[in-house]
């Protein structure tokens, strides 16, 4: 029998955990109106549904191959960051379709990457489109830089992912890329934006002919999204917006004031594997929410929390690859605790 000590000591450890988690839950989430804390726990409760359970009967490759299209001589970091972070969060399989200078590099900095050297050769396209039939999303523009040749190359492999109906997040030059031709992706609702500030300011001008409204975040956002045709949209920065032109959600999880490089390349990686995810597991599972929407949070919620603990561990000195060490206890932490 326990002593009244221990069950006393005991019931006050449940308070504060359930107290812990409803911290986390609070600053990870707000909608654009009024929202209560069952609010918040149902939207984190949509992802922790979207999440394949662990077990020894899958197959490899069954709980994700996820594809990154980027990666030139000037940047082998981004692309690895994405991919490498796909592969923590709990993909199988990450591929990298890069330029023949940077594969060798990339290819370096982990074995656990599977890595093309196609990006820059003259028939990219069909060499990428050969491997879409065993890819479940791709995310295209970590380190892919603005060369004309590889940017085309993008627009193909992005209208032959289209064709195959992938999920695909645009990123970074991707973005840029968007910015010229929007008509490539606007429309296609199984594709997610993840701007900054100034690739956000630059697709609203392209798509709304008018300067980014500086006293209203929310309304810009829903109006990138509608304008884009409801794809979702996630404009990143001290709060991350989360729209798909039907209503916007407000992530605001504690991260830190440290804004070394890699970090969007992060969130990246982690919404390809979580669009994956969502997209498969029905409406049931998101209680018919879009997935995409389910996906977005979870994946910036995710960020944030392996930013927040680097910084708790390295402060000034922190960098993407700390970030990268602490997806799984944050992913534990956020998802399965």
């Amino acid at each position: 029998m326990w002593g009244r000590g221990a069950v006393a000591a005991l019931a006050a450890l449940a308070v504060a955990l359930w107290l812990r988690r409803d911290e986390v839950i609070e600053r990870s989430f707000s909608l654009h109106r009024t929202h209560s804390l069952k609010d918040m726990e149902n939207i984190f409760q949509l992802v922790r549904n979207v999440i394949p359970p662990l077990t020894g009967k899958k197959h490899k490759g069954q709980d994700g191959r996820i594809g990154i299209v980027g990666g030139c001589r000037e940047y082998t970091g981004a692309p690895y960051f994405a991919a490498i972070t796909a592969l923590k969060v709990g993909a199988d399989l990450s591929h990298v379709f890069c330029t023949k200078d940077a594969a060798t590099v990339i290819k370096s900095y982990s074995p656990e990457l599977i890595v093309h050297p196609v990006l820059d050769s003259p028939n990219a396209v069909h060499e990428v489109e050969k491997w879409l039939p065993r890819l479940h999303s791709v995310v295209i523009g970590p380190g892919l830089g603005r060369d004309e040749v590889l940017l085309e190359n993008a627009k193909g492999i992005i209208e032959k992912s289209k064709v195959k109906g992938i999920p695909i997040i645009i990123d970074a030059d991707g973005l840029w890329l968007i910015s010229q031709q929007p008509s490539l992706i606007q429309g296609y609702q199984r594709a997610i934006l993840t701007p900054n500030y100034m690739e956000f300011s630059r697709l609203y001008e392209a798509m709304l002919r008018d300067p980014v409204d500086s006293s209203d975040h929310h309304g810009c956002v829903l109006r990138l999204s509608q304008a884009m045709g409801n794809l979702t949209v996630v404009q990143k920065g001290e709060r991350d917006l989360i729209s798909d032109g039907e209503k916007v959600l407000v992530c605001s999880h504690e991260g830190s004031s440290r804004r070394c490089g890699g970090q969007g390349d992060l969130l990246s990686g982690s919404l390809g594997v979580l669009a994956h995810w969502a997209f498969i597991a029905g409406a049931e599972k998101t209680n018919g929410q879009n997935p995409f929407l389910v996906a977005a949070f979870g994946a910036c919620s995710l960020t944030r929390q392996s930013n927040h603990q680097a910084f708790q561990k390295f402060g000034r000195s922190m960098t993407a690859s700390d970030m990268v060490s602490e997806v799984g206890t944050a992913f534990s932490k956020l998802y399965e605790t």
